[in-house]
């Protein structure tokens, strides 16, 4: 059984409360985008809410993939043309052009992300470009204390190329592993031999890289409770920042790569729960702070001292530290989040590339969050951080009585009380160990959105 001061496993909780629900890395969630909304409403009404004043964090999609991962939901384009990148890029830097105008002011960058897709599907001289048309327009810091990080695919990379990456500025790594058992990776379709991760990670310590994390999956077919552990004991091994250990999600209807994925060779739920239940020991025992749903991290990495510090964040990345930037994103189907604002970019490539071909900016839906939202969201945004709620925090900052405001909420809170999920202290919610996996179903308590979309909306599993 995990027990201890961060996590406690109560298969009789899980089972009751493990329902299917939003990851919140925004409240509202992007199921509340509409298309009727302008760019010039979403444009104008982000530039007004804004601090124009504050720091930036800037997200760069880059769609491309030379192999599908069959597990992978991820907005990609499979192709081994490497010259589909260059036309895309160069939408890119127009889009980034028009963003530059709108948001930039010189607001220095403190954070910066390539995610994909796979970034390191382009060319080093593409990498290159791209920073360099990134600090044309945008204020980039040069000092090497900005949260700048990339996804690798060990198999695209190699220690000459990490030099590359660093010398780029980037001082983050994140790189996926999965399972490290050849059979799991067959039925994926994702040949990694650990020795190329083993090769990242060694090059990202020797090149001064800040922080390393690493992807695990759990829930994929042909996976065994002994095979994942063994997957997590070399991992521990190896020694990354952070882990990011994922629930697979098999839904083919959704996303047609799934559909390649044998049902039938899933590990069964009780299986998952097991695989679960012995990576949180692995990882607790062997020094790894739990922070939050899927994610791990050393204590002296800055997620784990933001948490204890309470200005750990939450945005499209999933946790970070960064929670006084404006997010803006940039590429195909990037969400950004500017003032009081979310939106998104049109999700196919093609119809990107012709968007800002013709208008320069390929938005295609947003939300304009009203007062309530704005309130809903520091709620959500202090559970799931932070695993508590303070109401006078709330109070004083929208100037509205709790209790009042949130008097349904509560009653059902209540009954999280009584089943051990939270424990109130006065007015304080504090979320106990046995919680703190459910912490999705506790946030969906205060989700106005959620009676609305219980039916006919499908979410992943909270575990």
């Amino acid at each position: 059984m995990v027990k201890n001061s961060q996590i406690q496993w109560n298969l009789e909780l899980i089972k009751r409360y493990d329902l299917s629900g939003p990851r919140y890395t925004s409240y509202p969630t992007a199921i509340q985008f509409d298309p009727e909304l302008s760019a010039e409403q979403l444009v104008q009404t982000g530039q007004s809410t804004a601090d124009s004043s504050a720091p930036l964090s800037l997200y760069f999609h880059i769609p491309f993939c030379t192999h599908v991962c069959y597990y992978c939901a991820c907005n990609k384009m499979i192709t081994r043309n490497k010259k589909r990148a260059a036309p895309y890029l160069d939408e890119l830097y127009k889009e980034m052009a028009t963003l530059s105008n709108w948001y930039s002011n010189d607001r220095i960058v403190n954070q910066l992300h390539w995610g994909g897709g796979t970034p390191t599907f382009i060319s080093d001289d593409e990498m290159r470009e791209l920073m360099d048309k990134t600090r044309q327009h945008f204020h980039l810091r040069d000092d090497d204390q900005g949260d700048y990080s990339i996804e690798i695919d060990p198999r695209e990379a190699n220690a000459q190329r990490m030099e590359v990456i660093r010398e780029l500025g980037f001082n983050r790594v994140s790189l996926g592993v999965q399972d490290i058992d050849p059979k799991v990776q067959e039925a994926v379709n994702r040949i990694q031999p650990t020795s190329m991760s083993e090769e990242i990670i060694t090059s990202a310590r020797e090149l001064g890289f800040k922080s390393v994390n690493v992807d695990l999956i759990y829930g994929l077919p042909h996976q065994t409770i002994d095979g994942f552990a063994k997957t997590v004991e070399t991992m521990i091994e190896l020694s990354p920042d952070r882990l990011s250990v994922f629930n697979y999600a098999h839904m083919p209807d959704r996303f047609r790569s799934q559909m390649h994925i044998n049902g039938e060779d899933l590990p069964a739920p009780s299986d998952k729960l097991v695989i679960l239940e012995n990576t949180i020991n692995q990882l607790i025992d062997a020094g790894y702070q739990y922070i939050g749903m899927d994610h791990f991290a050393k204590p002296d990495d800055e997620l784990a001292v933001a948490q204890r510090e309470g200005h750990l964040h939450r945005n499209f990345q999933g946790y970070t530290t960064h929670s006084d930037c404006d997010l803006v994103a940039m590429g195909v189907s990037a969400i950004s989040q500017i003032g009081d604002v979310y939106y998104q970019n049109e999700h196919d490539l093609k119809l990107y590339q012709k968007a800002v071909a013709d208008k320069a900016q390929a938005i295609k839906r947003g939300v304009i969050l009203t007062r309530d939202d704005s309130i809903r969201r520091r709620v959500i945004t202090q559970l799931i951080c932070h695993f508590e709620l303070d109401p006078s925090v709330i109070e004083r900052e929208f100037e509205i009585d709790f209790d009042s405001y949130f008097k349904d909420e509560l009653e059902l809170i209540q009954q999280f009380a009584a089943d051990g999920l939270v424990e109130i202290d006065g007015r304080r919610i504090e979320v106990t160990p046995a919680g703190r996996l459910l912490i999705r179903r506790i946030c969906m308590t205060f989700d106005a959105y959620m009676p609305k979309l219980q039916a006919g909306r499908t979410f992943s599993r909270i575990i």
